[in-house]
This record gives structure tokens, C-alpha cells and sequence, in this order.
């Protein structure tokens, strides 16, 4: 069963005109919250005829287009090439702004264990662990991101049903279980770089060890058990 959600609210709304540094613009309806869990400043992007998308879905059409990104300063910002954040916000907003639906930018930093501590993992990166391996290193989770408030940003949107854009199963799982309807999982695009091969591996492996556990869990009649970290 679904977990319950706390009631959020719309907090305000406003436009804003988007530019990357390849030259791509639009503009998103930037929406901000009340009653979040966390407490933190998360926002939702309506992107292209993100209203029409909303229609559509009440309708009993096409679910929209949606994209929980989580906040990455080194890559969104300033162009690291240590990850494939950046490159992955870009495609997100073109592909969520050519079919209408939503981007949700989510304040979890390094996978939810902060900008320093993420830091600190490069560190041991630079040393030899893996992305996951530093973390635990560091007495953090390999993946501390919760989507509740994911979950509730849609509540509040009136987006019960999603085409979700993310390579990352736990994302799809997490959001099944908080009452989002998934009805599709549309993979990003891989960005390789002689910089991020090592980290692009690492997620590559995670994410088939969430399929396979979830796999065997659901031939099993178990309640799945994610092997990621909260």
C-alpha cells in the first residue's frame, strides 16, 4: 500500500528565463512550496506546455514528462567533469520543454550527504574508492536521497501518474511506493568523458544491482529491499 503523504502547498510561482552555455534557452514556470517534508528549498520547473501536459493527463491521456534531478553544484554550475549531472540537467530541461511536464530540482546535494562531505569523497575518489565506496567511507549511506518530497511536489501539482526520465531504478521504485503511478521509465542519454568513466561505471553497476534485488524480491513475493542506502 502506498505510503501516506503530508499535505504541501504551493508556495508561489514565477517565470524564468533559462540559458545554458551551449546556447539552448526556454522558460520555466518555477514553482516553490509550503509543508515539504524536509523543510528545504525544493523547486519544480514547468516546462513547455507543462499546463497542456496537466490537461492532457486529467483527460485520461499521456502522463507527462518528469524529471527528479538532484542539486549538484560542481557539475550543474560550474562544469564538472567528475559527473554527468550537468550534461543530464540540460538534456532534461530540452526533452521535460518538447513534451510539457515538470523538472524537479531537489536540494540533495552529493546524493544526499551534503556539498563538503561530497567533496570530501572526491578525495577518496582521488585515492582510489568508487563514488559509492567514499561515501561509506566517510560513515554516510552510498545513496541517502529520499524522494518524499518528490512525491509530495506532484501531489501538489496534480500529477498522480508520470513518464519518468531517469536511468536510476531506485528513483522509479521509491516514487511507486510513495503513490506515483510510473507508468514509464524513459532512460537518459549516457555522457562519457575520460573524467567521469570510473563514476559512470560505478552508477552502472548500482543500478543493475537494484534491478537484479528487486527482480528476485518481486519472483519471491517480497517486499522489495533496496541494497542503496537512505
Amino acid at each position: 500500500m502506498p505510503e501516506a503523504l503530508p499535505v504541501a502547498t504551493i508556495r508561489t510561482q514565477v517565470t524564468v528565463p533559462l540559458a545554458f552555455p551551449d546556447g539552448y534557452t526556454t522558460t520555466a514556470r518555477v514553482f516553490t512550496f509550503k509543508g515539504l517534508v524536509d523543510g528545504r528549498e525544493h523547486l519544480a520547473l514547468g516546462l513547455g506546455d507543462w499546463a497542456g501536459a496537466l490537461d492532457r493527463l486529467t483527460a485520461g491521456g499521456a502522463a507527462p514528462l518528469v524529471r527528479p534531478h538532484s542539486e549538484c553544484l560542481t557539475g550543474d554550475v560550474f562544469g564538472s567533469q567528475r559527473c554527468d549531472c550537468g550534461p543530464q540537467l540540460r538534456e532534461a530541461v530540452q526533452r521535460i520543454a518538447e513534451t510539457g511536464g515538470f523538472l524537479l530540482y531537489l536540494r540533495q546535494e552529493g546524493r544526499g550527504i551534503g556539498l563538503y562531505a561530497k567533496l570530501d569523497a572526491y578525495a577518496l575518489q582521488d585515492a582510489g574508492l568508487d563514488t559509492y565506496q567514499a561515501n561509506v567511507a566517510l560513515g554516510r549511506g552510498e545513496d541517502e536521497r529520499d524522494y518524499t518530497v518528490a512525491a509530495q511536489m506532484l501531489a501538489t501539482l496534480g500529477v498522480p501518474r508520470v513518464r519518468l526520465l531517469s536511468s536510476n531504478p531506485d528513483k522509479a521504485e521509491q516514487l511507486t511506493r510513495l503513490g506515483v503511478d510510473v507508468a514509464e521509465r524513459v532512460l537518459t542519454s549516457v555522457f562519457l568523458s575520460p573524467a567521469n568513466a570510473g563514476y559512470l561505471a560505478a552508477k552502472a553497476a548500482k543500478a543493475a544491482e537494484v534491478e537484479a534485488v528487486e527482480a528476485a524480491d518481486v519472483l519471491a513475493g517480497r517486499t522489495p529491499e533496496r541494497p542503496v542506502s537512505r
